[in-house]
């Protein structure tokens, strides 16, 4: 493995249904096998030293599917909140949570409030999990935390930047996206973290999320790591902005 980690990887968790469907198994199986790489992920991640893993796991979008299904993955995400807490807990990992969570049926969001809460202190990898989330969605709430502000006289419109929008999102106080992966072969990042990719380096694999363990991901931080990140200069430009950088002494 290259040394040169990402601070901050998201996951569009895709491929789920598609990979029951080929197995001629009902979709909701491939959720559950899903939830397998979903623990995998996450414990190589705490152990490569990642600061922040934020995974999307269910869309606003997602509500349109079959009530079936829903109801399935609401069970199956109450079920990883109970499954994991011991080592969620025991690991130093803070639970974060994105997205409309008021929508969450109870059965979910009273362990993740629980969680969030017990794990709010601890100094170890940010786990995200981006539940009834869009991008889009995310980027309007923040519009109208900032409009109420100015409209009660705490905000100039004028004082309104990048950096203020940015630190409105729920994301705000995490590191910058550095690498978003998506499974399955799609390649598109449906409405997930659209402001926070702006310089995110995407990698797209065949793999479906089933099927997407460690080794993946290793594939896909050394892809990461051969990436030449510019942030819009020139490559003699970034080359003289190293070389203006004082070894540390060791």
């Amino acid at each position: 493995m290259s040394t040169s980690l990402p601070r901050h990887v998201g996951i569009i968790m895709d491929g789920n249904g598609r990979w029951a469907q080929v197995r001629r198994q009902p979709r909701i199986e491939g959720h559950r096998v899903g939830a397998e790489s979903v623990r995998d992920i996450t414990r190589a991640s705490r152990q490569l030293g990642l600061e922040a893993l934020t995974l999307y796991a269910f869309s606003s979008q997602n509500w349109s599917r079959p009530a079936d299904e829903v109801a399935a993955l609401m069970q199956l995400l109450r079920d990883y909140l109970i499954d994991e807490r011991a080592e969620i807990m025991d690991n130093q990992i803070r639970l974060h949570a994105i997205g409309d969570i008021e929508r969450l049926p109870p059965l979910v969001r009273d362990p993740l409030d629980a969680l969030c809460r017990d794990s709010a202190d601890h100094r170890g990898m940010t786990l995200t999990l981006a539940l009834s989330y869009g991008g889009r969605e995310s980027l309007a709430r923040a519009a109208r935390t900032l409009a109420a502000q100015v409209a009660a006289g705490t905000l100039r419109p004028e004082a309104i930047d990048v950096d203020t929008l940015g630190k409105t999102l729920p994301t705000g106080e995490l590191p910058p996206l550095d690498l978003l992966i998506r499974t399955s072969g799609e390649q598109r990042i449906s409405n997930f973290m659209l402001w926070e990719a702006a310089y995110a380096e995407l990698v797209f694999v065949d793999v479906m999320w089933p099927d997407f363990r460690r080794n993946e991901l290793y594939k896909c931080l050394e892809a990461y790591a051969a990436r030449e990140r510019r942030f819009g200069l020139t490559s003699a430009q970034l080359a003289e902005t190293e070389s203006d950088v004082e070894p540390t002494a060791g």
